[in-house]
This record gives C-alpha cells, sequence and structure tokens, in this order.
C-alpha cells in the first residue's frame, strides 16, 4: 500500500485512544464515528472508575470525515474528555437511504447513535457537544432534541447564522474562480480542492505535492457527491 495521508491521520487519531465504530441504526441509515475506547466497556466499568472523564461530541462541517475535522483537537480533548466524533450522513462512512436532508435528520441520526452506544443519561453523564460550520446547526438541534438533562453544554463555531447571497458572493471572490458554492465545497479536480485548501487551511504549506491533493480526492471527496449537493441546497 502507497502512502496516504487519510491513514496518517487515522494513525493519529488511534494514538490517541480513539477507536473507529460502526452502528447501523435501522434498515436504512447506518453511522460511523470514533471513539474513545473507555466508552467501548460496559457501563459497570465506567462506574468502578474513580476519575470518570465526561463524554463530549464533536460535529464536524462540510470536512470530508469528522477526523479531518477535529485532527488537531482530539489529542488535546481525548486527555480530559471521552470523545465521540462521528461522520454526518454521506461524510465518511454514514450513509442512509432516507431522502431527508435535513440539519434535524442529521441530529436525530446522532442522538440515536448516542443512545445505542449508551452515551448520556440514564447510561452515563450528560454529555456536551461542539459543532463547527455546518456541524454547529446539527450540533443545535441535537441539543434542542435531547434537551437539558442529556445535554450538559452547547459549543456553535463558525456558523454563521445571518448568511445572506451577498456573504457568498464575498466567498467565491476570495476563492477566485468557482462559480457556486457547491462547486467551491465539492472539488473534483486536484485545482479545485488546492482552491478550497488555500481558503479553508490557516497556513497552509507553500508547496504541497499533487499526489497528496489525488490521495485526498480519491479517498475523502469523490464520493456522495449528488448527496452533498442536497445538503448545500438544504443548509441554511
Amino acid at each position: 500500500m502507497g502512502f496516504s495521508m487519510v491513514w496518517v491521520i487515522d494513525l493519529l487519531i488511534h494514538l490517541a485512544g480513539l477507536r473507529p465504530h460502526t452502528v447501523a441504526l435501522d434498515d436504512d441509515t447506518t453511522v460511523h464515528c470514533w471513539i474513545s475506547s473507555s466508552l467501548l466497556l460496559p457501563s459497570s466499568a465506567i462506574r468502578s472508575k474513580e476519575k470518570k472523564a465526561k463524554p463530549l461530541l464533536l460535529i464536524h462541517g462540510f470536512r470530508p470525515r469528522g477526523t479531518w475535522q477535529w485532527s488537531r483537537q482530539v489529542w488535546p480533548l481525548a486527555a480530559r474528555f471521552d470523545l465521540v466524533v462521528p461522520d454526518l450522513l454521506f461524510f465518511g462512512g454514514s450513509t442512509t437511504r432516507s431522502p431527508i436532508r435535513s440539519e434535524a435528520f442529521q441530529a436525530a441520526a446522532i442522538a440515536r447513535l448516542l443512545d445505542v452506544l449508551g452515551i448520556g443519561p440514564p447510561h452515563r453523564a450528560s454529555v456536551s457537544v461542539a459543532g463547527t460550520s455546518y456541524g454547529g446547526f446539527v450540533a443545535y438541534h441535537v441539543a434542542r432534541a435531547l434537551g437539558p438533562e442529556w445535554v450538559e453544554r452547547v459549543v456553535i463555531a463558525s456558523s454563521d447564522v445571518l448568511k445572506g447571497p451577498d456573504d457568498d458572493r464575498a466567498l467565491l471572490e476570495r476563492a477566485g474562480g468557482a462559480r457556486s458554492i457547491d462547486e467551491l465545497l465539492l472539488p473534483r479536480t486536484t485545482a479545485d480542492l488546492r482552491r478550497l485548501a488555500r481558503l479553508a487551511v490557516y497556513r497552509l504549506p507553500r508547496f504541497v505535492p499533487e499526489f497528496i491533493f489525488r490521495d485526498m480526492l480519491r479517498n475523502l471527496f469523490s464520493d456522495n457527491l449528488e448527496e452533498k449537493l442536497e445538503l448545500i441546497k438544504e443548509s441554511p
């Protein structure tokens, strides 16, 4: 197997103490996530620990998968929290046959995931939720669906609730070359991906080899394009 940034990121997440886990919520919907290994223990084992870490749910934005959005935060947060990092539907390993594309439906799937995993009352302590960008809207719906008994704190970051057409036009001007938001967010060529990276990555290295972008495009950005386009159309 050749070098792959996907493999490298997964290895780093694994070394931070998280493990991949896939849950079939029903016949139509499957959610993939990375979770702290302690959350795979029975509830009785968790209760026997002298120090219980609080569960923290991290919801990604329009990145290809949860661990890529939160790769820099997982290590410091894993030292203090039991982490749950799901892939939203149509990202990473999460899929559904449902035609619904709303943030509320994404949130309902995550809420069911937590219940199946036994995370939150009455099994464990209440969970805190953090979402960024598109994931911030999902985080809001998760908190609203589960209520204060389940959700202790909510962090919503970089979710522009007042975004309008003028903001989209300004973003496209900054990006340069993209004709629409979906063309910007759903790269189909390495040139498209380089443009998105220049806009989205803080301090992007001046030189990134072409094979890195080819690997990312093939393994992270090429799946479920039509469904992701529908998500963009449904999002605020």
